[in-house]
């Protein structure tokens, strides 16, 4: 992408798209293209259809979706397929009207079967049932995974869709019922420690693992691919092909780690000296989830930060805003407890 280039980041407030505009603006991109849900609608088709008419915009990077953890999938079920669906029908179909020249759509490995083998590869795609908790979530992202395929095969575009793991970082949603395993484990143990608790609970086992990635290195990672010449990138499209490989790169980590061990990571991070409390009578979830990188990593591209120090610049984030996250007086509910052992077994 030429450094003029004109890039359009559907989303670029949240968690993946901040960090997307800090990545574009490190290596010198100035002409970025954004909308706050205020000024476009991306549910609305004649909205969407006038933006990119008046903006034209010659590279996309769709990062904004309805999203939230297993309290808010399950509540509304309804919102996250139809919103989703919706923005992603809107921004493919329109990016194919205004002729845009790559377009990198950004989902999560919940498309996944919930019992596939580990480490998981794409292909594993539609070959078992899917967690039930985010079903709906997942079949979107799964229809915007075939839009892509279609358009590239009909039309002749250049989209490709990317998986990310569990990601956190900078911007993260530290909301008692939405946010996702690492941000709930820093505000639990945060509260823990201004309120002098002797034990912060952690339900389950601890034996789970799971994979995270810092949302700079997902960035680096969505930049790098959109950079590729046309030689690494066009195979990736399945443009000429309906082989069951669908135009799908995985990104994450390459480790996981148990949730125990997350868990002493997140309290040495934050200073908390009480002891972690294991409640095994409370369900572990998946036992594994770990992403399959290696297609993009043999493409040159590898992550950067460790978890322990990744945690640590999630935690100074926290501090920084946590007047904008939560009123430090309260004590920790058991709703947040309930919720934070709902994001391991769903993530």
């Amino acid at each position: 992408m030429n450094k003029n280039a004109k890039i359009y980041i559907a989303g670029h407030r949240g968690l993946v798209g901040s960090a997307l505009m800090r990545q574009l603006q490190t290596q010198g991109y100035s002409n970025i293209v954004t909308r706050t849900h205020a000024e476009l609608d991306l549910t609305i088709e004649a909205s969407v259809a006038d933006f990119f008419a008046a903006e034209q915009p010659e590279y996309v990077i769709l990062a904004a979706a309805k999203v939230g953890g297993i309290h808010a999938n399950n509540t509304y079920p309804a919102e996250f397929i139809q919103d989703n669906l919706a923005i992603q029908t809107n921004v493919i179909h329109q990016s194919s009207l205004a002729g845009v020249q790559r377009l990198l759509f950004l989902g999560s490995s919940c498309i996944y079967p919930r019992d596939c083998p580990q480490p998981i590869k794409e292909e594993y795609l539609l070959t078992g049932p899917l967690e039930p908790t985010n079903r709906p979530y997942a079949l979107a992202k799964i229809a915007g995974i075939e839009m892509c395929w279609s358009y590239n095969r009909q039309y002749g575009t250049q989209y490709l869709a990317m998986m990310p793991t569990n990601l956190y970082g900078s911007g993260d949603n530290y909301h008692p019922e939405n946010s996702h395993v690492i941000p709930a484990m820093i505000r639990k143990f945060h509260e823990a420690k201004v309120n002098q608790q002797d034990t912060v609970t952690v339900w389950g086992t601890g034996i789970p693992k799971r994979e995270f990635l810092y949302s700079d290195d997902m960035a680096e990672a969505c930049v790098f691919v959109m950079n590729l010449d046309d030689e690494q990138f066009q195979p990736l499209l399945a443009a000429d092909r309906n082989d069951g490989l669908p135009p799908l790169l995985n990104l994450g980590s390459g480790t996981d780690l148990t949730i125990l061990a997350l868990a002493n990571l997140v309290k040495e991070v934050v200073g908390f000296t009480g002891k972690i409390v294991l409640d095994s009578t409370k369900p572990d979830g998946t036992m594994r989830k770990l992403m399959d990188s290696g297609r993009l990593n043999q493409l040159g591209w590898h992550v950067r930060m460790q978890l322990k120090d990744g945690l640590a610049k999630a935690y100074q984030d926290f501090i920084a805003h946590e007047d904008n996250v939560f009123k430090l007086s309260r004590k920790p509910s058991d709703e947040l407890v309930s919720v934070l052992a709902n994001q391991i077994a769903a993530h």
